[in-house]
């Protein structure tokens, strides 16, 4: 049974007041030395679900695994910072407390998302596929590199989440502009908090489905769109379309648009594998074909996400795969 919890988190608030103090209770956890490595929700749920991980003993119980927490464990100063931002829950029926965001780690940065579960409509996830994600956008730049091709001057992270992939895009390329989509103001206002945590402002916000209200061209768009078929309709998780992959092609589709020479797309998604069939891969690769782009395509992960499989949707689906799609326009 779901503890019921008030205040509700309103993720919706943009107000100045409310970003500074969640940059203030990051940066003043950062201090402490914290971190914390996000897994899957299902690994989570084991995790929290023994006896011993009833209740927080520690910041990183309270901020990384959203356990309920007395407030003598939590400093005064935190509490306080906590209140200001709108994330301090209490459970009307015992009286802890829980935040209503969590702060992982990646590459030395601390990045606010969902607390979990992420249940919410709005829910700002962060997990493992972003680590994979990140790491498939900086070995592209690598690649890019390489092969002496220009850095890009402008990039976008197309549904960017809690932002973390075009921050450190932004971080790495600090000549560049990053802007940073998403269909979710809730995603947007953490992004905004995210990016000021990474100590980076070329990036710029856009609250826009796929590219409709950004303007102009791209030398690298970068994405990891949902790619499952959610009963709940999370928009982090709903990709929609064919066994979940309506919004990956519109990902395509709007690079196929709007890459500049030399531009090039990263796109990390999932495909629902069918009698050993890619029909994501398909259509990805037609897409890419039609408009005169190179491109490569691998399977990052042959079977992820098996626990779906259980459910009525993928009844003809064998495996869901991790894949890369790589896709350069010539100059």
């Amino acid at each position: 049974m779901r503890e019921a919890v008030s205040p509700v988190v309103d993720l919706q608030r943009t107000d100045d007041a409310r970003r500074d103090a969640l940059f203030a209770l990051a940066q003043a956890l950062r201090e402490t030395g914290y971190r914390f490595t996000t897994v899957t929700p299902a690994s989570h749920g084991h995790v929290n679900a023994r006896p011993e991980n009833a209740r927080a003993r520690s910041l990183r119980d309270v901020f990384g695994w959203s356990r309920p927490f007395e407030t003598g464990l939590v400093p005064s100063d935190l509490l306080n910072l906590m209140e200001q931002a709108g994330i301090l829950l209490r459970d009307r029926n015992t009286g802890l407390m829980r935040a209503g965001l969590r702060l992982s780690s990646l590459d030395d940065a601390l990045f606010l998302h969902a607390a979990y579960p992420p249940l919410a409509a709005d829910a700002v996830f962060f997990g493992p596929d972003t680590v994979r994600y990140v790491g498939a956008v900086q070995a592209h730049l690598d690649d890019r590199a390489r092969a002496g091709l220009p850095a890009p001057r402008r990039g976008v992270d197309l549904g960017c989440g809690s932002g973390a992939a075009g921050i450190l895009v932004a971080k790495r390329l600090p000549e560049a502009e990053m802007v940073l989509v998403d269909i979710n103001p809730a995603a947007l206002d953490l992004a905004q908090v995210n990016a000021r945590l990474a100590d980076v402002s070329n990036i710029r916000p856009a609250l826009s489905d796929m590219l409709q209200d950004v303007e102009g061209g791209f030398d690298l768009i970068i994405s990891n769109p949902p790619f499952m078929i959610d009963a709940g309709g999370r928009a982090y998780r709903d990709g929609g379309g064919t066994l979940g992959a309506g919004l990956p092609l519109r990902v395509v589709e709007a690079a196929t648009e709007r890459l500049n020479p030399n531009g090039s797309l990263v796109l990390f998604t999932g495909s629902a594998i069918v009698d050993g069939h890619d029909g994501f891969r398909e259509a990805a690769i037609a897409l890419s074909d039609r408009s005169g782009l190179d491109w490569t395509y691998r399977e990052y992960d042959p079977d992820a996400y098996g626990e779906e499989l259980a459910e009525p949707v993928y009844a003809k689906v064998e495996r869901i795969a991790l894949c890369v799609l790589t896709a350069t326009r010539s100059a």
